[in-house]
């Protein structure tokens, strides 16, 4: 099993003029340790369900640029972006900057958005669930033509594109893997399912994991696409991996089909955690 790490709280000792030294310390640490991943919030409030809304929250794809810079190996996105956070046509241009100048390392993940409080304090439109739907497989739909050799128009009920060019193209092929996260069986995972390369599930409970999991595989079967070719994930970043516990919670996980999971630390000291992790945790994940 491999490990992703996320990078959820910037509230970093000293932050903010010591963010810009411990994120890039953290991410080569990361990489020098063999996390494959590294992920960050996009959000532009701090999440209120684990820390107060005003600590220090950065821009994610500005963020995820800086990390490219800093890092060579590691698959690198956020985890994840909600859809009514930038326009479809200029997401896709984003992804797109991000895996060119990462030399082919960028993912999208992307959801229907769910922290109203953000969008009223920041003045965005937050449409009802339903519509928020409706708008992400769109901004599927749009950010697959975009990433095609189709440069012609988009016409949905939500987005009109008069053209889909992108150029350059990514240098990932046949485009950046596409990442939706979530756990909503009847809408998140039916759009997975279609058009995803990867699933991140916000539970890492092995009863409800392997429920969602046959959920996806009835999704698949019914849209005609390959559950074994899409990569299952999870996130534990709030668990302790030192724990005795974790591996064999993750060798039950890696029987269900789960081939990554994402961890996290606390911000007092990220990269001496991160740097513990990849002595005492992924030697034994990698073994699973």
């Amino acid at each position: 099993m491999q490990a992703g790490f996320h990078f959820w709280n910037f509230s970093v000792p000293g932050a903010p003029d010591t963010l810009a030294e411990v994120l890039g310390r953290t991410a080569r640490t990361a990489e020098q340790g063999g996390f494959a991943q590294f992920t960050v919030m996009d959000h532009w409030f701090q999440m209120e369900r684990v820390a107060p809304a005003d600590e220090p929250m950065l821009e994610a794809f500005t963020t995820l640029g800086f990390l490219a810079a800093h890092t060579h190996s590691m698959r690198i996105g956020p985890l994840v972006t909600g859809v009514t956070y930038r326009h479809p046509g200029l997401l896709a241009k984003i992804v797109t900057t991000l895996d060119v100048l990462s030399e082919g390392r960028a993912m999208l993940g992307i959801g229907a958005a769910w922290y109203d409080r953000e969008h009223r304090g920041l003045g965005v439109p937050f449409p009802p669930l339903a519509e928020r739907f409706e708008r992400l497989e769109e901004t599927l739909q749009i950010a697959l033509q975009m990433w095609s050799d189709d440069n012609g128009a988009y016409r949905g009920e939500h987005y009109v594109l008069e053209e889909t060019l992108s150029s350059p193209a990514p240098i990932q092929r046949p485009h950046p893997p596409i990442m939706i996260g979530g756990q909503g069986e009847k809408k998140t995972l039916r759009l997975a399912a279609q058009y995803a390369q990867i699933v991140n599930l916000t539970t890492a409970d092995p009863e409800r994991v392997a429920h969602l999991l046959d959920v996806l595989r009835g999704h698949c079967d019914r849209a005609g696409t390959d559950y074994d070719a899409i990569e299952k994930t999870v996130v534990s970043a709030f668990s302790d991996p030192h724990d005795p516990g974790f591996l064999p919670h993750m060798e039950k996980l890696s029987a269900l089909g789960i081939t990554q999971v994402v961890l996290g630390a606390a911000p007092d000291d990220p990269v001496g955690r991160v740097a513990r992790m990849a002595d005492e945790v992924l030697p034994a994940l990698a073994d699973i």
